[in-house]
C-alpha cells in the first residue's frame, strides 16, 4: 500500500514548479490532492490531468492565500470534496530580489502577505479539520541561512517561515499535529527560468558552491515533502530540513 493512501492533502501554489511536483508526488503515494492556484488555472488543470492520468485523485481550486476568505475556501473545498483533511503543504510564495535602496512598501507587503500571512491564514483554516497524525509542511528557503545580498525582504519572509514552523510545532503538538519545513536551495523552475537565473552567473556560483555540484529539480524537493507528510516522519516536528545539495 502506498504511504499516503486514504489521506487528503492541500498543496498551495501548485500550478507549476515545486508545488506541481509536490502535488504529483503526494498523489503518487496515494493521497487525494487539492491543487491550489492563484492565477494559472491552465497550469493547475494540467497538474490535475497528469495526476488523474496516472490513476490518482486531484481537483484544482482557485484562491489567493493572502485573503482569509480564499484561504478558508481552499480548505473547505478539500473537506467538501474528499470528506477530510490530513496534509497541508504551504508552498505558495513570491520572490523578487531588490537592494536596500529599491525596497518599497509595496515590495515588502507583496512578499509578507503571500509568504507569511498566507501560510498563517491557510493553516488557521486547516487546523479546524485536522485530526491526530495530521502533517503541515511549510516550504521555506535556504536563503534564511545563506542571506544573499539584495534579498532582504524575501529572506526575511523565509526566516519568518522557519520561526512560525517552530512555534506551530509546539503549539499543535498536544493535538498530535506535526509541523515541519523544507528549505530548498536553487531549483530549476518556471520562475528561475523566466527570472533569468538559469544560465546566469548566480546559477554558476550556486553550482560551484554546492557540494553535490548541481542545482535542484522540483522532484528533489517533492520527495522530501512526501516523506515529511507520511508516517515515516512520525517522530519529526519543528524541523527545517535544508534540501540544497549541501549548500548552507
Amino acid at each position: 500500500m502506498s504511504k499516503l493512501t486514504g489521506k487528503v492533502a492541500v498543496v498551495t501554489g501548485a500550478s507549476k514548479g515545486i508545488g506541481a511536483a509536490i502535488a504529483k508526488a503526494l498523489a503518487a503515494q496515494g493521497a487525494s490532492v487539492v491543487v491550489n492556484y492563484a492565477s494559472s488555472k491552465a497550469g493547475a488543470d494540467e497538474v490535475v490531468a497528469a495526476i488523474t492520468a496516472a490513476g490518482g485523485k486531484a481537483v484544482a481550486v482557485a484562491g489567493d492565500v493572502s485573503k482569509a476568505g480564499d484561504a478558508k475556501g481552499i480548505i473547505d473545498t478539500a473537506v467538501e470534496t474528499y470528506g477530510r483533511l490530513d496534509i497541508l503543504v504551504n508552498n505558495s510564495g513570491v520572490y523578487e530580489f531588490a537592494p536596500i535602496e529599491n525596497i518599497t512598501e509595496e515590495h515588502f507587503h507583496k512578499h509578507f502577505n503571500v509568504n507569511v500571512l498566507g501560510l498563517l491564514l491557510t493553516t488557521q483554516a486547516a487546523v479546524k479539520h485536522f485530526g491526530e497524525g495530521a502533517s503541515i509542511v511549510n516550504v521555506g528557503s535556504v536563503v534564511s541561512r545563506i542571506t544573499p545580498p539584495g534579498s532582504a525582504v524575501y529572506t526575511a519572509t523565509k526566516g519568518a517561515v522557519d520561526s512560525v514552523t517552530g512555534v506551530l510545532a509546539k503549539e499543535l503538538a498536544p493535538r498530535k499535529i506535526r509541523v515541519n519545513s523544507v528549505n530548498p536551495g536553487m531549483v530549476a523552475t518556471e520562475g528561475t527560468h523566466s527570472g533569468g537565473i538559469i544560465g546566469s552567473e548566480l546559477e554558476a556560483w550556486t553550482v560551484s558552491t554546492t557540494p553535490l555540484g548541481r542545482i535542484g529539480q522540483p522532484e528533489d524537493i517533492a520527495d522530501v515533502v512526501a516523506f515529511l507528510a507520511s508516517d515515516d516522519a512520525r517522530w519529526l516536528t519543528g524541523e527545517s530540513l535544508i534540501a540544497s545539495g549541501g549548500l548552507h
